[in-house]
C-alpha cells in the first residue's frame, strides 16, 4: 500500500500534466488569482512603504520635542480657527529656560525659538534657489533637531547673540550652489546680504514626501531678523527629558505658557502644543482607505477565480470520469481521488500566485526606478501571507469537486460517454 507522501507526489506530477497539456485554460483559470494577489501585496507593499516613510519623516521632528506654535497641526486646514490668537514671540523661549532652570523635577530639558520662511532665495555667483527654506534661531539649535552636521560646525552662542552673518546650509543647498567647488567658506547671498557657510547638515530627505529638510538655510536668529523682518512665523522648539513622559511634559509646558501669556484660569489657551503624533491621526484614514479598497478588490478577485477554478476543475471531472472509474476499478481509494483534484486546484492557484508576486514585484522594482523618494517596501511576510492565500483559495475552489469525483461509482464512472 502506498504512502499518503508517494499519493501526494504522483497527484502533484498529474496536476503538472494536466496544466501543460491546457496551458491556456489554466492560465485563464488562474487570471482572477493573479489579479488578487497582485492587489494584497500591492497594497500591503504601499502600507508598509507608507510606514516606514512615515516613522523616517517622524524622526526628523524628533520624539523628544513638542513644537509651540500658533495653529495647530492636528486642524492645520482650519486657519480660522487661529488666526486671531496673538503671535508668539521669541523671547518666550528665554522665559520658559528660566522657568526650567526653577524648577529642579521639572520634565523640560531647554527651550529654542525658531523664525522661518519658505519664500527666500539663495544666490552665489550666477546660480540661483528659489524657495529655499530660511530658519532663524539660535546656537542651541542641534540640541532640539534630529540633523547632524556632516562638514563644518554650528554657530556658537556669540555669533548667535551677536547675529554674526554666518550660515548652516542644507545637502541640497550645497549641492545646487557650489555643484563643482567646496560649500565651505564660500560666502552666499540672502535678499543681497552676504552669509559665511560654516556647516552643511548631512542629507535627511523629505518629510513625507512633501517638504526637503535638505534645502534649508540655518541663520542666527538676529540676522534672520536683519534679512526678514521680525514679523514671520515663530514655532518654539522644546526639548522633552524623556521621551516616554511627553504628555505630563505638555502638560507642564501648557501651565508655563498659560502663566507668560498671563492666561486667567477659565480662558482657553491661545496657543497650541504640537507633536508628531498629530500627524498620525491624518495618516490613519488614507492607510485604512488603501486597506479597504485593497481588501475589496482582492476579495473580489479571488472569489471570482476560486469559482472559475471550481467550475473547471467540475468540468475535469466530467472530462476525467472515465479515467476516475478506471483508477477506482484498478484499486485507487477515495483520498487518492480527492487528493488529485485538490492538488490540482491548489497547484493552479499556486501558480498563480506566483505569477502574481512576479508581477508585483516588477512594478514594485518600477516605481522604486521612477520614484526612487516614494516610501514603498516589499518584505518577505506578504510573500508568504501571499503564498498562503493562493493555497487558501485553491482548497477553497477545489474541495466539492475533489468530493465529487471521489465518490464516483466505479462502475457508471466506466460506463460514461
Amino acid at each position: 500500500m502506498r504512502s499518503f507522501g508517494q499519493e501526494t507526489y504522483e497527484s502533484l506530477l498529474m496536476a503538472v500534466d494536466q496544466i501543460k497539456s491546457n496551458k491556456t485554460r489554466s492560465f485563464l483559470t488562474a487570471l482572477g488569482v493573479i489579479i488578487g494577489i497582485v492587489s494584497i501585496t500591492m497594497m500591503g507593499t504601499a502600507i508598509s512603504g507608507i510606514d516606514a516613510g512615515f516613522e523616517k519623516s517622524l524622526s526628523m521632528l524628533g520624539y523628544d520635542v513638542v513644537y509651540v506654535q500658533k495653529g495647530s497641526w492636528g486642524t492645520m486646514g482650519e486657519w480660522w480657527r487661529y488666526r486671531n490668537r496673538p503671535d508668539l514671540k521669541t523671547e518666550y523661549a528665554g522665559q520658559i529656560n528660566r522657568i526650567i532652570a526653577d524648577t529642579p523635577d521639572s520634565m523640560l530639558e531647554i527651550a529654542v525659538p525658531q523664525m522661518s520662511t519658505y519664500m527666500g532665495s539663495a544666490s552665489y555667483r550666477d546660480r540661483n534657489l528659489l524657495q529655499v527654506f530660511a530658519l532663524g534661531t539660535n546656537a542651541e539649535y542641534l540640541r532640539t533637531a534630529s540633523g547632524d552636521l556632516s562638514q563644518g560646525r554650528f554657530f556658537l552662542p556669540h555669533e548667535s547673540e551677536s547675529g554674526a552673518m554666518v550660515c548652516v546650509i542644507g545637502d541640497d543647498i550645497a549641492s545646487g550652489l557650489f555643484p563643482n567647488e567646496p560649500a565651505l567658506g564660500r560666502t552666499l547671498r540672502l535678499k543681497n546680504q552676504k552669509f559665511r557657510v560654516i556647516g552643511i547638515f548631512k542629507k535627511q530627505g523629505k518629510f513625507l514626501g512633501l517638504f526637503s529638510f535638505d534645502n534649508q538655510i540655518v541663520i542666527p536668529l538676529p540676522a534672520f531678523k536683519k534679512v526678514y523682518g521680525s514679523s514671520r512665523y515663530v514655532t518654539l522648539r522644546i526639548k522633552v527629558r524623556e521621551k516616554v513622559r511627553v504628555a505630563d511634559a505638555k502638560e507642564e509646558l501648557k501651565g508655563i505658557m498659560r502663566r507668560i501669556r498671563r492666561l486667567p484660569p477659565g480662558k482657553q489657551d491661545d496657543f497650541s502644543i504640537n507633536e508628531q503624533k498629530a500627524f498620525k491621526s491624518q495618516l490613519d484614514p488614507i492607510k485604512n482607505g488603501i486597506a479597504v479598497a485593497g481588501i475589496f478588490i482582492t476579495g473580489m478577485s479571488l472569489f471570482v477565480g476560486a469559482i472559475g477554478i471550481m467550475n473547471i476543475t467540475f468540468v475535469s471531472v466530467k472530462e476525467r470520469t472515465r479515467e476516475i472509474g478506471l483508477r477506482k476499478a484498478l484499486g485507487a481509494r477515495r483520498r487518492t481521488i480527492l487528493l488529485q483534484f485538490l492538488i490540482e486546484s491548489v497547484t493552479i492557484c499556486l501558480l498563480g500566485g506566483i505569477v502574481g508576486l512576479i508581477i508585483a514585484i516588477s512594478i514594485t522594482l518600477g516605481i522604486e526606478k521612477v520614484l526612487p523618494e516614494f516610501p514603498i517596501r516589499f518584505s518577505l511576510l506578504l510573500v508568504l501571507i501571499s503564498l498562503f492565500v493562493s493555497v487558501l483559495t485553491g482548497v477553497f475552489s477545489g474541495l466539492a469537486p475533489a468530493i465529487t469525483a471521489s465518490k464516483l461509482d466505479p462502475a457508471d464512472s466506466l460506463r460514461y460517454e
